[in-house]
């Protein structure tokens, strides 16, 4: 059975378009066509070669049919003779001095990476504990998690001034004094919303959690505190569970398979995990394309031509190569790094279709067969690239002919290509990692993102028309379902038609996520970016053991994501739960006298303080309701702005039996000025304090929504699984946690790129 399917939007143009079409400028032409795009590209990269016309033709070539699909940050800006932005994707900021001084000058510091686009990591363990005393001025410390309020807020006025979205990864050590609060730290949803958090979990803890042991906290040698270490890994769980964070990176394993184990400490990760990096860290990303590298596609005889794919790869490598020359910095301590140590991540996009287009279930032995031999032939490929490069151009300034052929991932790899390393050296100390490739992976078709299986074979899309005034729904498929369809001469076919081995994000078992992760990380020199999509009802007692598997199996980190009542914008519905009735008002003539409660806000923008008063009903039923809302102050600078204000809150007030919607659209204005702290939360803008100001009394009396999970089944209409949230840009319910990142379906937000 087919259905009619008009109105099919080309999402790879709508996103070169809007992300990375470059526009012109007094030195270099505008792109007319994605061909200029890559001729851009090709040409920039190749300039430093000696036979330059030789590698830019191979450059485009892996480019101009999307083999080969660089961060995002290089085809926007490669090529473009603009000095104030950065080809680098990924940055860890410096150790944090643990003094004003000093945590200033990383806020400073990151606040001129952000600027350039750049998303960034800290590692917040080297930040005394709350309440430890200050010498010399007899205060007591604020501890880590305040600062972390204070880059968190640095951040969202970064992203308010038009700049690319502020994306970072907080982290502390698993025996910091302050650990329990870092944890839970995300339970308030208002705070720290600009940070992924991860745990770093040492050898040592996890030994203590599985021998019932004691477990000391402690700051520059003073035990602070003694607990259980079961106690404190059942709250890391009962946090990921409940709220998906804090995650969980292995921060012993990463710094023990380092290749620069010699040289360098490791004690953060980038925003997603996929790159973790030493102070003022630096990376750049790109990946492989699989579903270009299938050949027979859906037909018995297919195959996965791998010697193609190994020959993209080595000329990938000489590009990102190339990228660390030419490419501006954020800071010369970032520059420093990067040309000392020349590391670049190449991994992979498309493997969920590749397997759909070679009928293989995602998750099955077959699969994982076939993933392991992709990323062998990639690593292989790039690490020969990189000696070849060396003997040519010269290996890392940071090379120890002695130290890194000794690492233990370099051990891992075939004899000649370790005899190869002392001879020659290589050119870079680290070559692959699987990133998050939400945009490029919608440029190239909309193929499965990095190693995730498809969220949705098809989807609905917003889509606004050149004047950005007309707004209309479009249809977007996933590239090997419009394939098989190609394939079948059909317009679109209904789900429940499609081969058994069409699998989706809500039909693969958490540990098969593993699986797949797990087989892949044996051949990633860096990490790997993913989300273990958890069901709702999964048991905790199952939940927990993933992580212990996710230490066994050798990962570097492992983070899960769980729909739960207690993240907010989830919206799930029971296919047995019917539509409740809307509540219809009756109009009511106001009272001569009204009870309600005034609300005083205090807030740097004016030297008088404004007064909130909301006065409420009681309605027939019992049921007690905001009726209307004033703001006094003796400030008459916006006058008529609050006037308009009090009346169309009132009015709001009045004719709908629930106005807990006005919190979020208020509190969601951020002033372009930058907003303020009160009461130790960061407040974006004048209107987001009455915003929380209405927030407060509607949860005194108990209208304040709160949106409960439903457990439910897939959205046949839309083929959208059920555990997608509200999208903070769109409002749309297609928000998704992927690849460790926050990205819409039906707009371009992403919290990662």
């Amino acid at each position: 059975m087919t259905k009619s399917m008009a109105n099919i939007i080309d999402i790879g143009k709508e996103i070169w378009e809007k992300k990375y079409q470059f526009k012109g400028n007094g030195y270099c032409k505008a792109d007319s066509c994605y061909e200029d795009s890559w001729k851009r590209i090709a040409s920039a990269l190749a300039k430093n070669e000696k036979e330059p016309q030789a590698w830019e033709e191979k450059f485009y070539e892996i480019l101009t049919d999307f083999k080969f699909l660089p961060a995002g940050r290089i085809i926007a800006n490669a090529g473009t003779q603009m000095d104030s932005v950065t080809m680098f994707n990924c940055y860890v900021m410096n150790d944090i001095e643990d003094s004003i001084d000093g945590i200033f000058d990383t806020v400073k510091n990151a606040a001129l990476t952000q600027k350039q686009g750049g998303g960034v990591g800290f590692d917040f363990s080297t930040i005394r504990p709350a309440g430890n005393s200050i010498k010399g001025c007899g205060a007591m410390a604020s501890g880590p998690i305040s600062f972390m309020q204070v880059i968190d807020a640095t951040c969202k006025t970064i992203m308010s001034a038009g700049q690319r979205r502020g994306a970072q990864m907080g982290v502390m050590r698993c025996d910091h004094p302050d650990i329990e609060e870092f944890i839970t730290a995300k339970q308030d949803s208002t705070k720290l919303r600009m940070f992924n958090l991860s745990v770093a979990i040492t050898e040592k803890f996890v030994n203590a959690v599985e021998n019932n042991e004691k477990w000391e906290l402690v700051f520059n040698g003073k035990v602070y505190k003694t607990v259980k270490a079961v106690e404190l890994w059942d709250l890391i769980m009962k946090s990921t569970y409940d709220f998906a964070e804090p995650g969980f990176i292995l921060i012993d394993k990463i710094n023990k398979f380092n290749n620069l184990y010699y040289c360098e400490q490791i004690r953060a990760t980038n925003p997603c995990g996929e790159q973790p990096l030493p102070s003022f860290g630096a990376c750049l990303l790109g990946s492989i394309n699989l579903t270009k590298f299938v050949k027979n596609a859906f037909k018995s005889n297919a195959d996965v031509q791998y010697t193609e794919i190994a020959k993209t790869t080595k000329i990938a490598v000489r590009m990102l190569d190339n990228v660390i020359d030419i490419s501006n910095y954020p800071l010369p301590q970032q520059k420093k790094e990067a040309l000392s140590k020349r590391r670049i991540g190449i991994g992979i996009t498309g493997l969920a279709d590749l397997l759909l287009c070679m009928k293989v279930k995602y998750g099955s032995n077959e699969s994982l067969k076939i993933a392991e031999k992709i990323m062998q032939t990639i690593t292989y490929s790039a690490y020969e690239s990189s000696i070849d490069i060396a003997k040519e151009k010269g290996a890392f300034p940071l090379f120890d002919a002695e130290k890194y052929p000794q690492g233990h991932f370099i051990r891992s790899l075939p004899e000649g290509i370790r005899e190869d390393i002392k001879a020659y050296g290589i050119r870079n100390s680290h070559l692959t990692s699987i990133a998050p490739t939400g945009t490029i992976s919608l440029l190239a078709g909309n193929v499965s993102s990095g190693l995730e299986p498809v969220f949705a074979f098809h989807y609905k899309r917003k889509f606004r028309n050149s004047t950005e005034k007309d707004v209309s729904e479009v249809e977007v498929n996933d590239y090997a379902y419009r394939e098989y369809l190609k394939l079948k001469g059909l317009e679109v076919i209904d789900d429940k038609e499609l081969p058994e081995y069409f699998v989706s994000a809500g039909d693969i078992a958490p540990l098969q996520h593993l699986e797949i992760q797990g087989i892949l990380q044996k051949y990633v020199d860096s990490s790997i970016s993913k989300t273990i999509n958890i069901p709702v009802d999964y048991p905790f007692e199952k939940f927990k053991d993933i992580y212990m598997q996710a230490y066994k199996k050798g990962l570097k980190g492992c983070t899960t994501f769980r729909p739960s009542k207690y993240i907010t914008g989830i919206l799930i519905k029971k296919e047995d739960e019917k539509e409740k009735p809307k509540k219809t008002l009756e109009t009511v003539n106001r009272p001569k006298a009204l009870a309600g409660t005034t609300y005083k806000i205090k807030t740097p923008l004016s030297s008088e303080a404004l007064y909130v008063t909301i006065n409420d009903i009681i309605e027939k039923d019992g049921t007690v309701r905001p009726y209307e809302l004033f703001i006094n102050t003796k400030n008459l600078q916006h006058f008529s702005w609050i006037v308009a204000m009090t009346r169309l809150i009132s009015a709001v007030f009045r004719n709908q039996s629930n106005p807990s919607f006005l919190v979020k659209e208020l509190k969601s204005i951020y002033d372009p000025n930058g907003g303020y702290f009160s009461d130790g939360k960061y407040i974006p803008s004048l209107a987001a304090d009455i915003g929380r100001a209405i927030e407060e009394h509607l949860n005194k009396i108990g209208l304040m929504e709160t949106k409960a999970i439903l457990k439910g089944k897939k959205d046949t209409s839309s083929a959208i699984t059920v555990d997608a949230m509200i999208c903070p840009m769109c409002s749309e319910k297609t928000l998704i946690n992927q690849e460790n990142c926050l990205k819409c379906l039906s707009c371009d937000y992403s919290k990662c790129s």
